[in-house]
């Protein structure tokens, strides 16, 4: 990797957390740091399940019952058992809790404001554009993907979160009985079944089955609304070649779509994969492709 972009990454992290007082034991002028601020603003006025809390936060659990003790003892956060699970603790805001936070939300769009307001109107929109982009990006690098049992709880809702699309936008609709691929077939020896997380949750995924000696079909290639134009589907396409080479000495894949995924259609001819005549009697395919040689 690029050792002048590790340092633009660092010195990048640096500006940002002086700048905004992520340093300081009285973030936005509330005496406390920002780590309490930040858990006290988003267990909001509703309220919030501490277990979604450490998640939403990237949280470990003792640093999280750490923070909220703190908050407990401010008096701006009580515990709660959860509703309907006596084992689920909700943490919610007391009446001074609630009072702080709204005094929180008014800095921080204060705060906002006198960074923009010492720029330019045309600085203010480069910054504007600049941190949704950094923003967007910062998103896609904390995606993982990573190889998944195709039978699990989790494996199973991301088929059916991908059929149930399909079904919304085949003109014919989509019936998964008639195009299915058996879980075990997408799991080794004879397959690979990868799920794409972001923050923790399940947002796409792809599978690859052996056809034959050094003849492999992609599979199942899906990425969830939320989190399109983060360039998953590319890299799960990179990651299913990448096993397919080094887990089952693959040369060629191949795979089939419906005429109504443009997207994916253009994602796989700007890879490499070139059309191919009909290899299979999916009744929902309209295009076939092949890629070869793959290294």
């Amino acid at each position: 990797m690029d050792e002048t972009q590790i340092q633009q990454v660092r010195r990048f992290n640096r500006a940002v957390t002086r700048r905004i007082g992520a340093l300081s034991d009285d973030y936005l002028g509330r005496g406390r740091p920002l780590a309490e601020s930040r858990l006290l603003f988003e267990i909001g006025r509703e309220g919030a399940d501490v277990r979604d809390l450490r998640e939403r936060l990237a949280l470990d659990s003792g640093y999280a019952s750490r923070l909220l003790r703190s908050l407990e003892s401010q008096g701006l956060v009580e515990s709660q058992r959860g509703k309907g699970d006596a084992r689920v603790r909700r943490a919610v805001l007391t009446r001074k809790g609630r009072r702080e936070w709204e005094a929180l939300d008014r800095r921080s769009a204060d705060f906002a404001a006198s960074l923009l307001g010492s720029l330019g109107a045309s600085q203010r929109e480069r910054m504007i554009a600049a941190m949704a982009e950094v923003e967007r990006l910062m998103r896609a690098s904390a995606v993982t993907i990573e190889v998944a049992d195709p039978a699990s709880a989790e494996a199973r809702a991301c088929m059916a979160a991908y059929f149930r699309e399909l079904d919304e936008r085949f003109v014919e609709g989509f019936d998964p009985a008639r195009s299915a691929a058996a879980p075990e077939s997408l799991a080794p020896p004879s397959g690979l079944f990868l799920i794409a997380r972001l923050d923790g949750k399940a947002v796409g995924c792809g599978a690859l089955r052996v056809q034959a000696r050094g003849l492999g079909e992609l599979k199942r290639m899906w990425v969830d609304a939320s989190a399109r134009g983060l360039g998953i589907a590319q890299r799960l396409l990179h990651a299913l070649e990448r096993h397919a080479v080094d887990a089952f000495g693959l040369h060629t894949l191949q795979l089939d779509t419906n005429r109504a995924l443009k997207e994916a259609q253009a994602l796989y001819l700007r890879n490499g994969y070139r059309e191919i005549r009909r290899y299979n009697d999916n009744p929902y395919a309209d295009h076939w492709f092949e890629k070869k040689g793959l290294s």
